[in-house]
């Protein structure tokens, strides 16, 4: 065999030596990796070449919402493929449309249009563009403890440290969201966590200029910093301050929205409404890239008679909108927003609490919906996260039995995909279980 041509019968150690040679990875030494190599998918399970088959508690990256190779879904990509493969973002285009006017049911009154983009990162960049455009100031606030994508602002808008040799965009400015578990400001209970934080983010918008502020960035739910669920009337606190200085409030959903916490879009647990909406990843699934931004009416007219700068050459492109069209009817049709209500609040939650209580190594779970973390430490009383090394251990062990996991720091993000049953939600939990034993 030569370097052009593929073997008879593939096998995973041709993928992965493939990958070597040839493939760039993102956030990574590429000096240190040895990938997992994948070969298929359906449903919650996937598997490589040589048959072990890995249920799938990551989502991937958390965006598999419908799981894999829905096969409604695929056949509504190949009939698009069929009828028109690409359109250029200025034309009316029935796929886009129908996606549009879909996103549009699930969200609150008063939102009027959605502007398409091709992931999360580049929907961020333009919820930021159209705040600044809208407002006339520039200034963007937003969490340390947060993700907001890899592109120019969105990145210096993220929290992580990811953020910091990349911070090329101007205007920014950062918070401290609340984190009970490992509370900036000295807290004692969730009250005093909403309290402090929402004092401590009004100083914040004082010590910057409020009117200097164009908007608030928060995801709805943090979900790579740790599904940090906002206590209660928090959300509702950053709305008021918003309002209370002419700042728009924009809620990342990209990884929160679209069935994650059991509903349609995570803020819905919380009594507020943005004024963007920002989203991507299960809205189709990751079968074919999109993202987007759901505007406000008042946003709308103003660019009724104002140009918006900003477009991309495959905003709405007509494959990955027949996507979002056929999973958000499936998702309706087959209840499985519902599923992950009742699986994820339910077997799921109960789940996880008995793993946290039977496990020292466990220092809090937390979550809702298929949207769920186990914080892992050292000791129990100090709560200082367990090192690197030991994670990556439990990360291996994990694999080896046949679980796919997201893990962050010391966290494993426990996220199957919406559609997941309530056995295969056990069987997750068996594996979880037996590796936490033998780890501490």
């Amino acid at each position: 065999m030569n370097d052009s041509m593929t073997p008879d019968a593939v096998s995973n150690e041709y993928v992965y030596q493939l990958d070597r040679q040839n493939v760039f990875h993102s956030w990574s030494s590429q000096g240190n990796l040895s990938p997992l190599v994948i070969a298929g998918g359906r449903g919650c399970k996937m598997w490589d070449y040589s048959g072990k088959e890995y249920l799938d508690f990551s989502s991937q990256l958390v965006n598999t919402n419908i799981g894999h190779q829905h096969p409604k879904v695929i056949a509504a990509i190949q009939a698009q493929a069929g009828e028109l493969a690409t359109v250029a973002p200025a034309h009316a285009n029935l796929a886009r449309g129908e996606a549009a006017k879909r996103i549009l049911a699930h969200a609150p009154q008063g939102f009027e249009k959605v502007f398409f983009t091709n992931a999360g990162a580049d929907a961020n960049e333009n919820a930021i563009r159209m705040a600044r455009a809208y407002t006339g100031r520039d200034k963007i606030l937003s969490a340390y403890r947060s993700y907001h994508g890899n592109t120019g602002a969105a990145i210096v808008a993220t929290g992580d440290p990811r953020r910091v040799p990349n911070e090329f965009a101007r205007g920014h400015a950062h918070f401290f969201n609340p984190y009970l578990y490992r509370s900036d400001f000295w807290a004692s209970n969730e009250e005093e966590e909403c309290e402090r934080a929402l004092m401590h983010l009004k100083r914040v918008i004082e010590c910057e200029g409020p009117k200097s502020i164009a908007a608030i960035l928060l995801e709805s739910i943090p979900g790579t910093a740790g599904m940090l669920i906002p206590p209660k009337g928090y959300l509702e606190g950053v709305r008021r301050l918003a309002d209370q200085h002419g700042i728009l409030l924009i809620l990342d959903e990209v990884m929160a929205g679209f069935g994650r916490t059991g509903r349609w879009f995570a803020f819905e647990h919380f009594n507020v409404k943005p004024d963007l909406i920002v989203f991507a990843k299960g809205v189709n699934s990751g079968y074919v890239p999109a993202g987007g931004v759901v505007v406000s009416e008042p946003i709308c007219r103003h660019f009724d008679d104002h140009m918006f700068f900003g477009g991309l050459t495959y905003s709405g492109h007509p494959l990955a909108m027949a996507a979002i069209v056929a999973t958000l009817d499936t998702m309706e049709a087959e209840g499985i927003v519902d599923n992950a209500d009742r699986v994820g609040n339910g077997v799921l939650a109960d789940g996880l609490k008995q793993i946290a209580e039977k496990h020292a190594i466990v220092g809090e779970t937390r979550g809702v919906g298929v949207f769920h973390a186990l914080e892992l430490v050292s000791d129990r009383d100090s709560r200082a996260p367990l090192p690197a090394p030991a994670m990556a251990k439990i990360k291996g062990a994990l694999i080896e039995k046949g679980l796919l996991p997201f893990v962050v720091e010391n966290r494993i993000h426990v996220v199957p995909p919406c559609i997941v049953s309530e056995a295969e939600v056990e069987q997750g939990l068996s594996i979880l279980d037996d590796v936490l034993s033998t780890a501490g």
